[in-house]
């Protein structure tokens, strides 16, 4: 039997186990001892975040960098118990529960590990950092019965819940096109310096992980580690995720059939990898999805959202709302241009005024209310064992689109997908992209995992 793939039977022993050794646990004191692994940007919304939920301890922190792990703590109430590897903090046998959110490649290693040392995980998305990351990661959070909330927050968001019961009801009738976009201006950019030695209170081995060996420099870490491929899928799998997962959600899709992307490094020429520009195209059964992304020019659509169009009107929605724009019933004839000249007895013209096909909508939301609910709904699903509103399966086909479309870009080519073996179609050397080695020692810990 393949340990990643168990039997029914075992399944749910381990399912009946994992639950009863929960009640045993929370039943007398109902509350989670939760762990950080990451005081950055997010992780600091991620404090805040689970410090609002009352029945939440926040109970560690680790960084490997000495301020930041400082910080962290000071920003947990000062009880937190501080730590600079986080297996130690994996070791600790009173936490229930860690949030993930380190820069990109360290969250799947992160996310197993943890899972195998029993601790239910919310990790920040994107995901992965290349395809089989996301189907190493479902099946271990599988064999160990872990919760694991990917963070996609939108998800929880009430008028995004509330968005999606429109489309799936048909409002709008049958969706054929969805368009997304993010836009906005960096310029002149970060910089370029030159390589040289890590700060002394920074760990930059361990910062490093599972990624290859690189020389030092400020624009990797600490925060600028989305430029370059070895860490991230840049903006295409960090905020096109986003707009990509709310996609599949609405849709009920595991996946594209095909994808084409074009774009390149245009504008910014500093030290980086990753496009400042990217177009891509997702082809699925009955519909297409576009999605598209500027650094270095916001235009007039600036920060820019995700559009749902059908027969019946169009759906703009992001962080802050949803609005519904009707289309009009009209003869299909008026829709035939005239010009001058045309000969007599051409299509007849309708006479009466055009009607809206539906109701106009507008609701308005909060991004803070999304990323509350989010941690709600993990902590909730740490109790009772469900799966999360985002859980990590979906989180790997999100991400699997996103790298499709990066992959694309890089090979130069359209590439051809089948969901359900999870496998692309004709290209040998587009699937040898599918997954990448880690770095020792940590591809012994990986097998590990698998094994």
């Amino acid at each position: 039997m393949n340990p990643l793939h168990p039997t029914r039977r075992t399944a749910l022993g381990t399912a009946a186990l994992g639950a009863l050794a929960y009640r045993r646990l929370l039943g007398a004191n109902d509350r989670v001892q939760v762990g950080f692994i990451g005081y950055g940007l997010i992780g600091a919304q991620h404090v805040f975040d689970f410090k609002n939920q009352k029945d939440a301890d926040l109970a560690a922190m680790c960084d490997v960098y000495q301020p930041r792990l400082e910080q962290g703590v000071a920003a947990c109430g000062g009880g937190a118990k501080p730590y600079s590897d986080f297996r130690r903090m994996l070791d600790n046998k009173d936490l229930q529960a860690i949030v993930v959110c380190t820069p990109d490649h360290w969250h799947a290693l992160m996310t197993m590990m943890a899972c195998a040392a029993g601790k239910d995980v919310y990790v920040e998305k994107p995901l992965t950092v290349f395809v089989r990351e996301g189907r190493w990661m479902t099946s271990v959070a599988r064999r160990h019965n872990r919760v694991v909330q990917v963070g996609t927050q939108q998800r929880s968001g009430l008028h995004y819940q509330r968005a999606r019961q429109l489309l799936q009801a048909g409002y709008l009738g049958k969706i054929m096109s969805i368009r997304a976009a993010n836009y906005r201006n960096i310029m002149p950019g970060f910089g370029s310096p030159p390589d040289s030695a890590a700060p002394r209170d920074f760990d930059y081995d361990m910062w490093l992980g599972p990624a290859p060996a690189r020389p030092y420099n400020p624009q990797r870490g600490i925060y600028h580690f989305r430029w370059f491929w070895d860490y991230s899928g840049g903006q295409m799998t960090n905020l096109g995720a986003h707009e990509i997962d709310i996609m599949h959600w609405v849709m009920g899709v595991s996946g594209p059939s095909a994808v084409s992307s074009t774009g390149g490094r245009f504008a910014v020429q500093e030290l980086g990898e990753t496009p400042d520009t990217q177009d891509a195209l997702f082809e699925y059964p009955g519909f297409t999805t576009a999605y598209s992304f500027r650094e270095a020019s916001a235009g007039r659509r600036a920060g820019a959202g995700l559009e749902f169009f059908g027969p019946k009107g169009s759906m703009t929605i992001s962080r802050a709302g949803f609005e519904v724009f009707p289309d009009m019933k009209s003869n299909p004839a008026n829709a035939i241009p005239v010009f001058q000249g045309q000969p007599a007895g051409g299509p007849e013209r309708a006479s009466v005024k055009p009607e809206p096909w539906v109701e106009a909508v507008k609701e308005s939301g909060s991004s803070a209310q999304q990323f509350d609910l989010h941690a709600r709904n993990f902590l909730d699903c740490v109790k009772s064992r469900q799966r999360p509103i985002a859980d990590v399966e979906g989180g790997h086909q999100t991400t699997t689109a996103c790298h499709l479309a990066n992959l694309s870009l890089r090979l130069g080519r359209k590439l051809k997908w089948d969901p359900a073996k999870e496998e692309i179609l004709g290209d040998r050397e587009a699937s040898a992209m599918l997954e990448r080695p880690y770095r020792k020692p940590w591809d012994a810990v990986l097998r590990g995992l698998l094994s």
